[in-house]
Order: structure tokens, then sequence, then C-alpha cells
């Protein structure tokens, strides 16, 4: 955890992917359409306290939602979703701070957060690596 801190001193943005070196944002996996878990994931933003959704396109699999940090800071944050075929999805969490200072980790908090909650909401259907 300080490394992450270390590195938000400089770095104001966090992603997910098939190649993150951390295993914590390594791209996770559904066995679920995307079609419903498009469904699941738009329900529970709209519900989740802390988080605002700013707006959704389908077609192209994102949801765009903002966060407001303890110190006032408003975070961008955009979750992609992919259909690997009919019945699995994949989902991708990108988050930037706004603003030229780096976010201590924050955005990385972030989305371990949404993860968190997503594997939650679709447990019956996650698939483990």
């Amino acid at each position: 955890m300080l490394k992450r801190t270390l590195v938000g001193l400089i770095r104001s943005h966090e992603t997910t992917g098939e190649k993150a070196r951390d295993p914590q944002l390594k791209t996770r996996y559904y066995k679920i359409s995307k079609d419903q878990a498009w469904e699941e994931i738009t329900n529970m933003l709209k519900k989740l306290s802390g988080y605002k959704l700013l707006h959704e396109v389908k077609n192209v699999g994102e949801i765009v939602i903002e966060k407001r940090t303890i110190t006032g800071r408003t975070q961008d944050i955009t979750l992609t979703l992919f259909g690997i075929n009919p019945l699995k999805t994949a989902v991708d969490i990108y988050s930037a701070s706004r603003g030229s200072l780096g976010d201590l980790g924050s955005n990385y908090r972030t989305i371990l957060d949404l993860y968190k909650h997503i594997d939650k909401r679709l447990a019956a259907y996650k698939i483990n690596d």
C-alpha cells in the first residue's frame, strides 16, 4: 500500500487491464451476458452512495460515473463492459482525478471499492482466474 501512495504522489489516474502487474487491477470476468451485466451494474451504481452516474453508452459498453474524494477532489471513472461471448463479460475500470496533483492512491482504492461491489452483486457469476 505504501508503494501505491508513493506512486500516487505523482500519478493521478489508475486503470485495470489484462496485463496489469498488480493482481488486484486485472480485468474481471463474469459468466453472464453483457446485457445482464449492464443491467446489474448500472442498477447497482445508481444506488451506490458516494458515486454519481453521469452517462451510459450501452452500445460501446461504457458507464461514466464520478466520485468526490474526502479531500473534495473529483474522480472521473469509466467502467467498460466487453462481451467476450454470449455468456462471458469482462469489466475494466479507469479512474482519474481532476487537477494536477497526484491522488495518493485514491484512484486505486476507488477501483478496488467498485470491483468489491461488482463482485458482490455478480457473485454467482464471477470467474476466478
